[in-house]
């Protein structure tokens, strides 16, 4: 039978909770690209829209799992940008990003021994890295930063304002899941949104690490957008809510504002000299 919230609450910490639920989120995750795009899988060839559906119910089945014991933050961005309006206490941001990161990496050692048969079979280095970490279909830093920024804007955003609504008990996880579908279908294609440093940087390690047959490189060029994008984004997700949603002036909002538009201008000024792959 299962534990009731209070029984596991008694077992489990907040740490390994976030641990497990970010476990869960990158086997789920992480597993649906490498169905979809590793050769002679089931799902092989499964498409964008089974992809970002089944990312959307990864992060409601994680929320669901842990959410009672820790929030289910499961993603470094998130805890920041709340502990940065006050909603969580910054004494506990360590161990939550440092459990985050822990569960990302052991989902997606996971997913490798998932599908081991299948990495021999599949030549496309970065059909392999993608299973791991985000990558961007034109490669342009300020672009991608910008849709790493606005993704995870959106995310955080959405995950507060939602909380201005009653919501019968249980919905919360799964309206969540919803929202992250909505946000690789229309704001995904760019850059496959990481939307969530954990989520990208701990698997591709875990691709740096493994024994994978013809990996190729693990793209360490590109690691710091879906970590920084994801972080900016978020941050000034929380703190645009607090302004506009309930009217307090964080000083914070008018420095992470100047901070997006000069990356926009930056962006602007420097995307005629792209080159389309």
């Amino acid at each position: 039978m299962p534990y009731k919230k209070n029984q596991r609450s008694e077992f489990m910490s907040t740490f390994t909770a976030e641990l497990v639920g970010t476990m869960l989120l990158i086997l789920f995750g992480g597993g649906v690209v490498a169905g979809v795009v590793l050769h002679k899988s089931k799902a092989f060839g499964g498409g964008w829209i089974v992809i970002t559906f089944a990312w959307g119910l990864a992060v409601a089945m994680a929320a669901y799992a842990v959410g009672g014991i820790s929030g289910a933050h499961l993603n470094p961005a998130l805890t920041l940008s709340l502990a940065t309006i006050g909603d969580f206490p910054w004494k506990n941001v360590p161990a939550y990003i440092l459990a985050q990161m822990i569960g990302a990496f052991i989902g997606a050692v996971l997913v490798y021994f998932m599908y081991l048969p299948h990495w021999k079979g599949t030549e496309d280095k970065e059909a392999k890295l993608a299973v791991f970490s985000t990558i961007p279909a034109i490669k342009h830093p300020f672009s991608n930063l910008i849709a790493e920024m606005i993704g995870t804007f959106a995310l955080v955003l959405g995950i507060l304002a939602l909380g201005t609504n009653t919501i019968t008990d249980g919905m919360s996880p799964f309206l969540v899941g919803m929202l992250i579908v909505v946000i690789g279908m229309a704001l995904g294609g760019p850059t496959g949104y990481a939307i969530n440093p954990a989520r990208d940087l701990g698997p591709r390690i875990a691709h740096a690490l493994l024994p994978i047959p013809g990996k190729g490189s693990s793209n360490w060029s590109y690691a710091w957008i879906p970590v920084v994008g994801p972080i900016i984004g978020g941050v000034f997700g929380a703190l645009f809510f607090q302004k506009v949603f309930e009217g307090e002036n964080n000083p914070l909002f008018w420095v992470f504002a100047v901070i997006i538009i000069l990356i926009f201008v930056a962006a602007q000024m420097t995307v005629k000299h792209v080159k389309e792959d």
